[in-house]
């Protein structure tokens, strides 16, 4: 499998986690010409921009820590961009799905855009 694949495949695996979960998925690869968000989802009344990290093991550092500063602040100006976009009127976050092996470990308020 190569690396879009395997993306893709890990990706599907994080939003049917997130179903099973109550999120609500609005958007799947959101792009725009700053960068893309993986999943953007809603949580009740709360807008959740989801960055998924799949690792095949931890042997490079888990896959939460894949989602650095400069990570961070370029899926924080794509979810402006969306919020600009889109009237949706909610509140929202930043949450991280890291996929390592076969365990799926969800944060919330993973990073804040202030």
């Amino acid at each position: 499998m190569n690396k879009r694949n395997t993306g893709n495949y890990y990706e599907d695996a994080a939003a049917e986690y997130l179903k099973d979960k109550g999120i609500e998925i609005v958007c799947r690869n959101f792009a725009c010409r700053i960068g893309e968000i993986d999943i953007i989802g809603r949580d009740k009344d709360t807008l959740v921009f989801f960055e998924v990290k799949y690792r095949k093991n931890d042997s490079y550092g888990d896959a939460l820590q894949a989602v650095d500063l400069k990570k961070q602040k370029k899926i924080i100006r794509v979810a402006d961009y969306f919020i600009m976009t889109h009237d949706t009127g909610l509140y929202y976050r930043f949450d991280v799905i890291g996929i390592t092996g076969d365990r799926i470990d969800w944060i919330k308020n993973a990073f804040g855009a202030g």
